[in-house]
């Protein structure tokens, strides 16, 4: 029999989600470090609660931090828990609310359980109980990097006369979509594993369609943590954006 997840397993991602982003706002409260180093503390100390966690109460699945080095032992496990224990270290140093924090169970290489938190909104989205999706914003929003927007985003927004939302982390980008403030989040600067398991695995249960700008699907607990790009939005403008992906890359 696969390995599989457990209601148990959800409540613990969830639970160590919400954990973190608490000891995060409380190490921002104590204004002891300048923006640059506070994203570097905050990140060493949400890190050390993830990580302690998971190989206590989970000591037989595998880890993957983007804080942690990794010895490669979870390439050989069914079940790998990947996390960011700040997504959008910038604006957590710069006191803005768009970063997040994310707890991902990948299964045989799947995203089949996930949890983000946005401590600054006071909300922990989940994959087994996922939000109703909102009716689509007219016109359609896009959220885009606010430091470096991808060209192919730009281009596609202009084709569909989509709106353009600036903002910070790519976890507050994917959820701004599940909870219905943006429509779309298309990213092709490349991210890693642990920048989208999490919230692409929210983003599916929650019925969006979440893949690479080629459709394939994402496969986690590589060896090479590289993922070049990603797409999550509504069903129902998938067909739009395609088509301008599609005149995007034959102009280029």
């Amino acid at each position: 029999m696969s390995a599989t997840w457990t209601q148990a397993d959800a409540d613990f991602a969830a639970e160590i989600a919400a954990a973190a982003g608490k000891l995060l706002q409380e190490v921002r409260a104590s204004r002891a470090w300048d923006a640059k180093e506070l994203g570097k503390v905050g990140d060493a100390a949400a890190n050390e609660l993830l990580c302690h966690a998971i190989t206590t109460e989970r000591p037989d699945d595998g880890l993957l931090s983007e804080e942690r080095k990794c010895d490669g032992s979870r390439l050989a496990k069914s079940r790998t828990w990947i996390i960011d224990p700040v997504d959008g270290t910038r604006e957590y140093g710069e006191e803005r609310d768009d970063w997040a924090v994310h707890v991902a169970l990948c299964i045989d290489g799947r995203p089949e359980l996930g949890a983000v938190a946005l401590p600054d909104a006071g909300l922990v989205l989940r994959s087994d109980t996922p939000p109703s999706l909102q009716p689509l914003n007219d016109p359609p929003r896009m959220v885009i990097s606010r430091t470096r927007p991808a060209p192919e985003a730009i281009a596609v927004a202009e084709a569909i006369g989509a709106e353009l939302v600036p903002m910070g982390s790519a976890g507050a980008k994917a959820m701004a979509v599940v909870r219905g403030l943006a429509d779309i989040y298309l990213h092709s600067g490349g991210q890693h594993e642990w920048d989208n398991a999490a919230p692409v695995a929210v983003a599916l249960a929650a019925g969006l369609h979440a893949t690479r700008l080629d459709g394939s699907p994402f496969v986690y607990n590589c060896a090479e943590t590289w993922v070049p790009d990603l797409l999550i939005c509504r069903k129902e403008l998938l067909a739009q954006v395609t088509e301008a992906l599609r005149a995007t890359a034959d102009l280029r």
